[in-house]
């Protein structure tokens, strides 16, 4: 461990977490679970592993600024804002700090970095699908039925949704090819993009299947409107579970997202 890079690395992490909390992209408790994070990832891993991070980071805080009027009409249906709170700052990233720390117990291994990838593409697959799945003129329709719902439905998918899924999966694959080394790959580095993208794809449709069928789904008696919100709808209205396990919530789907694509990925890893 190399004290300054560590040290860099919490720089770097407090750098980005202060400015995403400047730009609205954080709220104040996911600034300091993100500078935590960074430190170790940045810090831990260095370029590679930062860079994976970052374009995750920066594309999905984009994407969602870019379209946060377009999604305003949906907010009643969202647990949570744009702005990144600690939950889901540890549920997008928190796998990968823990994975940061299981490379340095088992440093020649490349499954890790495998892993890594394919948590982040997952999750950046899934930010992607939900941000542009808005710009679909098509309603969306229930992964588990195929029946037409609302948009911003847990659980709904769209062709739009799912093509962005995997443009956003492809990123971070696109990326982790830049570093075919910490791969194991040698004269067949175009196989990382293409298999950190099934991977990432994979992450992403596990999410909504979860949201269709597991995850807590709420109901307000006063807008007759199904929500993720939970105790009381944004009119203040308290909500009741109308289906689904009161303890899994959008952090936990997302953070099961991530851990699928990650079980993926390095599970393809030893392909090579």
């Amino acid at each position: 461990m190399n004290p300054l890079q560590l040290f860099g690395g919490f720089l770097l992490g407090l750098l980005v977490s202060i400015t995403a909390w400047r730009a609205h992209a954080l709220t104040r408790d996911g600034a300091i679970a993100a500078a935590l994070m960074g430190t170790l990832i940045f810090g831990l891993g260095g370029v590679p592993w930062a860079a994976l991070l970052l374009t995750f980071f920066i594309t999905s805080s984009a994407l969602s600024r870019a379209f946060a009027r377009r999604k305003v009409a949906l907010d009643e249906k969202f647990a949570k804002s744009s702005r990144r709170d600690w939950g889901q700052v540890a549920a997008n990233g928190g796998l990968g700090a823990g994975l940061i720390l299981l490379q340095l117990i088992f440093p020649a291994e490349t499954w890790p970095w495998w892993a890594y990838a394919g948590a982040l593409a997952a999750v950046n697959a899934d930010t992607w699908a939900t941000e542009l799945g808005t710009l679909s003129t098509a309603p969306p329709r229930l992964i588990t039925t195929g029946q037409k719902v609302e948009k911003g439905t847990s659980g709904g998918i769209s062709l739009t949704g799912t093509l962005a899924a995997l443009m956003g999966a492809a990123l971070i694959g696109g990326v982790a090819s830049l570093f075919p080394a910490l791969a194991g790959v040698r004269g067949r580095a175009w196989l990382i993009p293409l298999l950190i993208s099934f991977a990432g794809l994979a992450g992403s449709l596990f999410d909504s299947l979860l949201g269709a069928t597991f995850q807590a789904i709420y109901h307000c008696p006063t807008c007759a409107k199904e929500t993720e919100r939970h105790p009381t709808h944004l009119c203040g209205t308290p909500t009741t579970l109308l289906r689904g396990l009161p303890w899994l919530n959008n952090d936990g789907v997302n953070f099961a997202a991530s851990l699928l694509g990650a079980l993926l990925a390095a599970l393809l890893s030893f392909s090579f």
